[in-house]
């Protein structure tokens, strides 16, 4: 067992600070990092689904003996629907002791509750975190001092200057290596961009903000590939996901489904790789309008690093890297005449496609119960979702923002699905169908589709698409439909402006290039970007969003950046000056010959190629 042993000791207080991420047993708590940039921190979140969780616990070294008041920086996560306590109760246990507040399920924000007075008779003790419910309880982290009135800053800013003072972190973090590349985000547009650029000779860190590689193709959300490979002008670009694609098709199955495995191989196998599991960036270092070097912190040990490269791909989702850096983005739905595109809003708005929390139950061939939960929204027998999972159409977040909102989005997805499951096992009149039903998994990491779009030197829009507008720095084809998400309508005959649900619109494409100029920043010069935040309108993202398509969108990327380090250039000087030769690197392709093209599930509508294409 690790130890923690940080402390602050003076004139004044005397005080500990233990993060709750850094808990070296973790138990049934899950580390959840999705809202660092928000609320602070990474936490400890107890995932029961209605059935507590086993303690997590850490053994810690207090200053000294005495007479300590605890503080416990935790969320009543369903306060926003529902003001009274909420369901997310745990106590914490000082040395075996537990203590009596339960801790939790009060107020309206992340905020420091009173956790109670602890007579610490010997230094080396341990932290004990007790889960009451199983409803998704979180903590943050856990402050002791010797001074009653003392309690840390709530203000995010000024509670990261604390954190960094008790916890002894660095002002200058390590540097984790130099690199030709650094590509941030391991989903299948980060693994293809790492893993082409290193087959090619970059030497690459692949940067991933959790334990597991895949993104929303990962066992973690359980959302399987989209679209079409072996498909456009060059053929081979998609031949990485051969090897490392999953082979089942399908939402919200077994992780096995997932095959997270060949992704952690293929990435561990290549020499050129070096792969930082579980940091998120956190800041950049500019030189006018060249990112230096990204800073990212471990989301359990808080360890910083400094990576510096020349060149730097977002593929983060949510352009994250772009935004520190001050590129030029854009999140919600363009008006109908900025680009002349007949499927967009007459008038721009905020709006964007939501994020899923899947879930899906089993049959244990007898009677399982599960708690009353009823948190603010109210169901009945005509409003209940009878079904016995959820996949993609569990779709939250429409009218909030993706950024700033995405744990209100998250939680209430969580809210609806249990407060949905809770009445059909209690309340509705004609459960036998549903009597023997365990809620086996429920997703809490949430699969995005929207959130910023970095901007390039092109913005691909609905008419390139549609019309099938031709440009000489086509790429990796999208074969997706133009598939855009709305609130069902009958789900808002429910809930209105709280809708959960949603409905698809597809328009059928031809395989469609997309330019390398929506694959570079236009103002941060020695960025790319690959995944679901690429240069693209709201209804153009309707098209590229879908995994395999980003996948190949990576191989390009890595490519360019190859590219980049031959010709000592940046990635806008690849297309006025060595087009050429990115054309011929996408002809060759960087997969391993000969093997079966294994990907054919779920590849989606298209019409018949157009002469153009053949």
């Amino acid at each position: 067992m690790s130890m923690i042993s940080l402390w602050a000791s003076g004139v004044g207080a005397t005080e500990l600070f233990v993060e709750a991420e850094s808990f070296d047993i973790k138990g049934g708590w899950v580390v959840d990092q999705q809202f660092m940039d928000i609320m602070g921190s990474p936490y400890l979140m107890a995932h029961g689904m209605g059935m507590p969780v086993a303690n997590a616990s850490v053994q810690v070294v207090f200053p000294k003996t005495g007479t300590y008041y605890a503080h416990v920086r935790t969320f009543n996560w369903t306060s926003p629907w529902k003001k009274a306590e909420g369901p997310g109760k745990f106590k914490l246990a000082v040395g075996g002791k537990l203590l009596p507040v339960v801790l939790g399920d009060k107020g309206s924000e992340w905020m420091w509750q009173e956790a109670g007075k602890v007579n610490v008779n010997k230094r080396e003790i341990t932290l004990t975190l007790h889960d009451l419910t199983g409803f998704n309880g979180r903590c943050d982290a856990i402050y002791f001092t010797t001074r009653p009135e003392d309690v840390p800053p709530s203000d995010i800013k000024e509670l990261d200057a604390f954190r960094r003072k008790l916890l002894a972190l660095p002002d200058v973090p390590e540097t984790a290596g130099r690199y030709d590349l650094v590509v941030v985000g391991g989903g299948i547009a980060g693994i293809s961009a790492a893993v082409a650029a290193a087959r090619l000779g970059c030497r690459v860190a692949l940067i991933n903000d959790r334990p597991v590689l895949g993104g929303n193709n990962s066992s973690e959300i359980r959302v399987h590939l989209g679209g079409r490979i072996e498909t456009g002008p060059y053929k081979e670009l998609g031949g990485l996901q051969k090897e490392f694609g999953h082979t089942r098709g399908g939402n919200a199955k077994p992780a096995e489904f997932y095959e997270d495995e060949k992704k952690a191989d293929i990435v561990a196998n290549e020499e050129n790789i070096t792969c930082f599991a579980n940091y998120h960036v956190m800041s950049v270092e500019m030189e006018g309008q060249i990112i230096r070097a990204v800073m990212a912190k471990h989301i359990e040990n808080g360890t910083e690093k400094r990576f510096v490269a020349p060149l730097f791909a977002d593929c983060t989702g949510d352009g994250s890297v772009g935004y520190l850096a001050g590129a030029n983005y854009r999140m919600g739905r363009e008006g109908r005449d900025e680009f002349g595109e007949m499927t967009a809003p007459e008038q721009a708005d905020k709006m964007t496609m939501g994020a899923s929390v899947q879930w899906y139950s089993t049959d244990e061939g007898k009677p399982v119960g599960f708690p009353f939960f009823n948190y603010g929204v109210e169901f009945n027998d005509n409003s209940c979702e009878k079904v016995r999972m959820g996949e993609w159409t569990w779709e939250t977040g429409m009218n909030y923002d993706q950024i700033r909102d995405f744990e209100r989005i998250r939680d209430y997805g969580l809210m609806v699905i249990y407060s949905n499951w809770s009445y059909l096992k209690n309340n509705f009149r004609e459960n036998e169908p549903y009597r023997n039903l365990k809620l086996k998994w429920v997703a809490y990491i949430s699969g995005k589709r929207e959130s910023r779009r970095l901007m390039g030197d092109y913005i691909l829009k609905e008419d390139d698409i549609r019309k099938h507008v031709a440009h000489e720095d086509g790429t990796a084809a999208t074969t997706w439909s133009i598939d855009l998400h709305y609130p069902d309508p009958k789900n808002t005959e429910y809930f209105p402006g709280a809708e959960f649900k949603s409905i698809a619109k597809h328009i059928n494409i031809y395989p469609y290039p997309v330019p390398y100029r929506c694959l570079y920043s236009r103002n941060v010069n020695n960025l790319f970007m690959a995944g679901r935040n690429i240069s693209v309108t709201h209804v153009a993202l309707g098209t590229t969003r879908v995994m395999r398509t980003t996948g190949m969108l990576g191989e390009v990327v890595g490519m360019a950046a190859t590219l980049c380090k031959q010709h000592n250039e940046l990635p806008r000087g690849i297309y006025q000056r060595h087009l050429d030769k990115l054309k011929i690197l996408m002809r060759e392709g960087v997969g391993k010959k000969g093997l079966p093209n294994n990907q054919l599930f779920n590849q989606g509508g298209t019409l018949a190629n157009p002469p153009q294409m053949k």
